[in-house]
């Protein structure tokens, strides 16, 4: 492993910059795609767009082959570009284009040697209930050998390694029920709407009864819409809720328990002619790295490097990694890229351009590292 990395630091900068300045919501990927191909190519990259559309870029042609898979598409809304002094304002910075690009930059700047590929990857739509380029990149990896070692690109600073996240599906409920007399005591559909949701809370109360007080280990709910209707007589509420898994949660066990508990709510409210429609998207279960890895210790050793004291983390929310780990169950697998997920999704949203400069020595290091094995 060399003492420092050669990074080119404004290099790395213009590259974060120009990526972030191009908006890149899901399903709206391609013109940021386009971008870090070109830039891959320049830098040495076999380089191109996936059928999903995906940025992939790979630079050797061994077996032994590293992945590095961050996602290109951003959370929807504007975070005006800005740049002043260390930071970096705007879309995406964080969460998780500041990741990819410590990716890109570390995947350009190291010698990769005669058995060894490094492949870069920008995936599309991972901020959607799909994951769909995270999904295409394993259905049509094919018989080439599984990655030796997978590094996902989201942040959580750049001194500490993430090992794991939770699981996640997406719920849509539909109720449709009988208008009452707003002066009465019967309960309107918008109110039973609350209590459809209340019910979703209670379940995961009840999931989390004997479990651990550590949020890695609970099931939660989020309720990220609601919305009213009138159709006649009849009120319809929609409802758009998260469901996040612990580790060990099963999705078939989660969706045939909760639509029965929801159903039965229903039915205790002696509503005639009341319906309910559960609709369960995506899903995936719950993943965490082995801590004990040779690539774990090399990110361990590189944070050292770089003058840093590491820690590890285990994340809430849901990322790639509860992808690609089960499906390569032999590959080494961890988390990291610089940044503060606290800032993910916010108007707030920037990175400090020292620790973004910092995390692609990071990444350069554990590079050269495997690759020297």
């Amino acid at each position: 492993m060399s003492d420092r990395p050669a990074i080119d630091r404004d290099a790395a900068i213009e590259l974060l910059t120009s990526l972030v300045a191009i908006p890149s919501p899901p399903k709206h990927e391609s013109l940021a795609v386009g971008h870090l191909v070109r830039w891959m190519r320049q830098r040495g990259f076999a380089a191109a767009p996936d059928a999903a559309g995906n940025a992939v870029g790979t630079r050797g042609e061994g077996r032994s082959e590293i992945l590095l898979l961050g996602h290109i598409d951003t959370f929807p809304g504007t975070v005006p570009l800005r740049h002043d002094d260390d930071r970096l304002s705007g879309r995406g910075t964080v969460d998780a284009k500041g990741p990819l690009c410590a990716f890109a930059v570390a995947g350009a700047a190291v010698t990769v040697p005669a058995g060894w590929r490094v492949t870069i990857v920008g995936a599309v739509e991972e901020e959607s209930w799909t994951s769909r380029g995270a999904r295409h990149l394993v259905d049509t990896w094919g018989a080439r050998p599984a990655p030796v070692a997978v590094i996902v690109g989201e942040p959580s600073r750049w001194d500490r390694v993430t090992l794991g996240y939770r699981g996640s599906v997406e719920l849509r409920l539909t109720l449709r029920i009988p208008f009452a007399h707003s002066a009465g005591r019967e309960r309107l559909p918008a109110e039973r709407a609350v209590d459809l949701w209340h019910a979703v809370e209670h379940f995961c109360d009840e999931r989390n009864r004997d479990r651990p007080e550590r949020e890695f280990d609970r099931y939660s709910a989020t309720l990220r819409s609601i919305r009213t209707r009138d159709d006649g007589a009849f009120g319809i509420a929609t409802l758009s809720v998260g469901l996040r898994l612990p580790l060990g949660g099963r999705l078939s066990a989660l969706r045939k328990d909760l639509a029965a508990r929801l159903d039965s709510t229903v039915s205790e409210w002696q509503a005639e002619r009341s319906s309910l429609s559960c609709r369960f998207r995506g899903g995936q279960e719950a993943f965490k790295a082995e801590k004990t890895t040779p690539l774990v210790a090399a990110f361990l050793r590189s944070i050292r490097a770089e003058g840093g004291e590491p820690s590890f983390v285990l994340k809430t929310g849901t990322a790639d990694l509860t992808i690609v780990g089960p499906a390569w169950p032999d590959a080494m697998m961890a988390v990291y890229g610089p940044g503060d997920s606290a800032l993910d999704h916010t108007p707030d949203e920037h990175i400090h351009l020292g620790e973004y400069v910092r995390a692609a020595r990071v990444v350069a290091r554990v590079l050269e590292a495997l690759m020297a094995r």
